[in-house]
């Protein structure tokens, strides 16, 4: 005696065929979260270094964009992740707008982080404690949000990757 065919069974694998190659004939993949994350960590990773190429590089306020003989908090960020096709606008207030809210506690490498209230400074988050940015002298420069000035005046951070 033969089993009668299980129809609901039918539908749910034809369905999962068809979004299969749907998928792989219009050039769409689903990537799983844990894929994207690595992908997202990854591109802070290259951020952080390239920030880094910067220590040193003098500051100006109201710095011209798109150069790096010199930079303000702003253009620094805007700089460094335009590198990496993330455009970001020009002034820290503007730029603590985009991606999403991360809690402190929540940083990652690569989260803008913001200072004053209201927003006048901006850096990237770099691990650890610490982030990369720019002000006065010495330039671009690695400073601890752990204490002291610049825990005192934490406003915020935004994930942007």
């Amino acid at each position: 005696m033969m089993k009668p065919v299980n129809k609901k069974w039918i539908a749910k694998t034809a369905m999962a065929v068809t979004i299969g190659f749907t998928a792989m004939f219009s050039g769409t993949m689903l990537i799983p979260a844990h894929q994207a994350y690595a992908y997202s960590a990854s591109k802070a990773s290259q951020i952080v270094t390239t920030s880094k190429k910067y220590l040193k590089t003098p500051y100006r306020f109201g710095a011209a964009t798109g150069q790096s003989r010199n930079f303000d908090c702003s253009a620094f960020t805007q700089f460094v992740f335009a590198k990496y096709g993330i455009d970001l606008p020009r002034e820290s207030k503007d730029q603590a707008k985009k991606g999403t809210f991360v809690a402190k506690k929540d940083l990652k490498p690569g989260d803008l982080v913001f200072f004053y209230s209201p927003i006048h400074h901006v850096g990237i988050y770099i691990g650890g404690g610490k982030i990369i940015h720019t002000y006065g002298d010495p330039g671009v420069t690695i400073s601890d949000i752990t204490s002291g000035w610049w825990s005192d005046h934490y406003k915020t951070a935004r994930r942007v990757l």
